[in-house]
């Protein structure tokens, strides 16, 4: 009895934490399980106001742990004050059929600490897209199903934004905007007068601007815009898992977290025709321990949630838990991060902006909106900034009064664009098991073999062109292009291999994120998806949680989850 509980959720990032917060909050006794160990918010945050002459190396990653991890050491959040919610690459070993940067964050908030904070709702466009353009499978929801759950995530999750009344990135509950600088307002201006189907806002991110009675409440602040996020905010001003969702869920009384729990299966029992339970190994002692629930939450992130399922073998599911059809693992999808254009501005040299902004102008997509109208499936989101070169970059003098002088003046105007670009889900992307090497908790280990094809080369290239070309009728100067030739895996949004349908034959679960096969085993995390849109995926993952926990108390307590 100790180890039975009514839910159990598997992870205590994004999305873990909503699961855990709305099961607890309906009354039911919880049990988050977390790989990592123990994080709790402000006592675990152990660089937060650190200087870079507090730290040994200054801030930089030496030499060597580059050369030992060089997968995580590509990621851009990964530094000397933040390398403590990174997994490194020797620690925790996987297979590469193709150059895959896998980035991770195992502890209790998971990813959640050191995420970009970036959150879009989808449009209808995006739910539609599949069926209308004819990849993946039909989602089995629209817009209109999600969008009131959208509205009560961020009404909890405190979300900076505009109502721009754009139908293709639609208005949200939001908090006050963060503003554009002089330059990046000329950009906008100029990109709009000389293009009629494309838009431009400030980005939309998960931070306080303005904290509201019930932010203050869960004792989170107000952003100070000192871009220093990953190392664990002690304002709680942008959301994580450690100081909202958590917290919240454990005032109910009916939270229980064990950390360091490397969940091995989800056990299904062939007798009782159902899934009972989860067993787990002790990350330190490696001990096998099973705990048992009406109600199972997988949401260990889309990789280890696809390799959780893959394990959890039984008679029934020789070759997988709900995976009759063969697909779990297949169609796995993430977003083309490779384009980036640099430039220019001239002009506004008496202007400056105060601050570090956490967040982009955004350009939504508008390529294959509402038609296939290209030689390429779907599009691609936009991102630029603009600032002032560095301080005293056009310094000579290293040392002295000179360079101090030079140190008091800022440089000239430069801008950045990048890509956030849809990729296609195949089903020759895919990750399987390893049928001959296992981890130090006897699992095997993940293969992953996903890689770019021709549809996303050709939206890269539309996207160097047409960015190049709205920079230019804008203003800027010296405009350069480059693929960043980055592997899959380095923009952190992998996404499908436990997609949601329709039918039990093209799909494994359903409109609630309920497996067809299993009833009492839902999947919101990034695995969920069917398709990935082209918007930063975070706040659909909260909002889909949500969702489906309303669903699956509502059908335990009419009987229907026994």
């Amino acid at each position: 009895m100790a180890n039975t509980f009514d839910a159990i959720v598997i992870g205590s990032g994004i999305s873990g934490g909503w699961a855990a917060k709305e099961l607890c909050e309906k009354g039911l006794k919880t049990l988050v399980l977390e790989r990592g160990r123990d994080v709790q918010h402000l006592k675990d945050y152990p660089t937060m106001t650190a200087h870079p002459w507090d730290m040994p190396h200054r801030n930089r990653i030496p030499l060597e742990d580059k050369i030992q991890n060089p997968i995580v050491n590509r990621c851009y959040a990964y530094q000397e004050d933040t390398e403590h919610f990174f997994v490194k690459d020797t620690e925790h070993p996987y297979k590469q059929e193709k150059p895959f940067d896998w980035v991770r964050g195992y502890q209790v908030g998971g990813k959640s600490l050191i995420w970009a904070r970036q959150t879009q709702r989808w449009s209808k466009y995006d739910f539609e897209g599949p069926a209308r353009d004819g990849f993946a499978v039909d989602w089995p929801i629209r817009y209109e199903d999600i969008d009131p759950w959208y509205s009560y995530v961020e009404r909890f999750v405190g979300i900076s934004g505009n109502r721009d009344g754009v139908d293709t990135l639609p208005d949200g509950e939001f908090l006050k905007p963060w503003e554009m600088n002089c330059v990046e307002k000329e950009i906008k201006d100029r990109i709009l007068a000389n293009y009629k189907d494309r838009y431009v806002m400030i980005g939309r991110c998960a931070h306080l601007t303005e904290p509201e009675a019930h932010h203050i409440a869960q004792g989170r602040g107000q952003c100070m815009a000192r871009n220093q996020c990953y190392r664990g905010c002690p304002f709680g001003a942008y959301f994580s898992s450690n100081s909202s969702t958590l917290p919240a869920a454990a005032a109910t009384g009916n939270l229980t977290i064990r950390p360091d729990s490397v969940v091995h299966s989800i056990i299904y029992d062939d007798n009782r025709e159902k899934v009972t339970g989860v067993r787990v190994v002790d990350r330190v002692n490696k001990a096998v321990k099973e705990y048992y629930a009406k109600i199972i939450f997988l949401n260990a992130s889309t990789l280890n949630s696809n390799l959780i399922l893959l394990n959890s073998i039984s008679k029934r599911f020789p070759n997988g838990l709900g995976n009759d059809n063969g697909i779990l693992g297949k169609y796995i999808a993430f977003h083309n991060y490779r384009g980036n254009i640099g430039a220019e501005f001239e002009g506004f040299k008496d202007k400056n902006y105060f601050g570090r902004r956490p967040t982009a102008v955004m350009l939504p997509n508008f390529r294959n909106v509402k038609k296939q109208e290209m030689d390429f499936l779907r599009g691609y989101m936009s991102f630029y900034t603009a600032g002032r070169r560095g301080w005293g970059a056009q310094a000579a003098e290293a040392f002295g009064e000179g360079f101090k002088e030079k140190n008091s003046v800022p440089g000239d105007w430069t801008v950045f664009m990048m890509m956030q670009g849809e990729t296609i889900p195949k089903a020759e992307n895919q990750v399987k098991l390893d049928s001959l090497e296992k981890d130090q908790w006897d699992i095997p280990l993940l293969k992953i073999d996903i890689d770019y094809d021709v549809n996303d080369e050709k939206l890269l290239k539309d996207f160097l062109v047409q960015g190049s070309e709205m920079l230019e009728k804008a203003g800027c100067k010296n405009i350069r292009s480059w693929d960043t030739q980055q592997a899959p895996g380095l923009d952190i949004h992998e996404m499908g291999g436990v997609r949601m349908g329709h039918d039990p034959q093209t799909s494994l679960l359903n409109a609630w994120n309920q497996m067809h096969l299993c009833n009492n085993v839902y999947v919101t995390d990034g695995a969920c998806m069917t398709s990935t849109g082209t918007q930063n995926p975070s706040i659909t993952y909260m909002a889909l949680t949500a969702r489906a926990v309303n669903h699956a108390v509502s059908e335990f307590k009419k009987g229907n989850i026994k």
